[in-house]
């Protein structure tokens, strides 16, 4: 069964371009004009990922992210940007909401497609990621250092971890901060920046450092690495 992609852009023939790109490709494309008329179809046909342009009447693409982002079953939904706003600051307001990739118009739909398929298959990593029922606060044990330095498996440290513990692992293991400890546990719940502040009281620049900083220690490049380094690494 092919997968589902919602495009929602007020444009009809960029709609219609993407709409055909992506059939070709063999996804299953739903479409809408609009962010409120996208919402609907977001809870009827729970797709896959959604394309979205931000301006766009009646919801714009931010309130139709950010709207997502507030269901627990959409909280990972891959979700692309295609817009003219290209400034640092909407860009950071994207990611805020939630976002996981821009694409300045105008595009080139080889690109969109090489986008959609790389978050589609980092999506697919994380959801065949093995759930983990270890506590977050707990810390290296013996037979887990053990397994670091045998196989090589990262495992989180704090800086409050057991200095032992930490010099054991310091070579596979990234050294998180409590706060940003705490900062991951909610992105990986699929909290939006904004509303990892809300719940941290913390201000969306603080939050945005701290992403940045996990980004830096984990390796990662988007929001979708970060939740599958968390999984993979307890």
């Amino acid at each position: 069964m092919p997968l589902t992609i919602l495009v929602a852009d007020d444009d009809f023939a960029t709609r219609l371009s993407i709409a055909d790109y992506l059939e070709i490709a063999g996804y299953s494309i739903i479409a809408a004009e609009n962010g409120k008329e996208a919402l609907g179809l977001v809870e009827e046909f729970q797709p896959h990922l959604i394309v979205t342009d931000i301006t766009m009447p009646e919801m714009d693409g931010y309130e139709f992210v950010r709207r997502v982002r507030t269901r627990p079953s959409f909280r990972l939904l891959p979700v692309i940007f295609l817009t003219e706003r290209t400034s640092t600051e909407e860009r950071i307001r994207g990611y805020q909401m939630g976002c996981d990739n821009f694409l300045a118009k105008p595009f080139e739909l080889q690109e969109l497609g090489a986008v959609i398929r790389s978050l589609l298959d980092r999506y697919a990593l994380i959801a065949q990621a093995p759930s983990r029922s270890s506590s977050p606060s707990e810390t290296i044990s013996s037979e887990a250092a053990n397994r670091v330095k045998s196989k090589g498996e990262a495992n989180f440290l704090t800086e409050n971890s057991d200095p032992g513990d930490r010099a054991l692992a310091s070579q596979n293991s990234p050294i998180l901060t409590q706060r940003e400890r705490e900062v991951l546990d909610l992105l990986t719940e699929g909290l939006s920046n904004i509303q990892i502040g809300e719940r941290l009281h913390l201000s969306p620049r603080t939050v945005e450092k701290h992403v940045s900083s996990l980004f830096r220690k984990t390796e990662s490049n988007n929001r979708a690495e970060l939740v599958r380094f968390a999984m993979e690494h307890h």
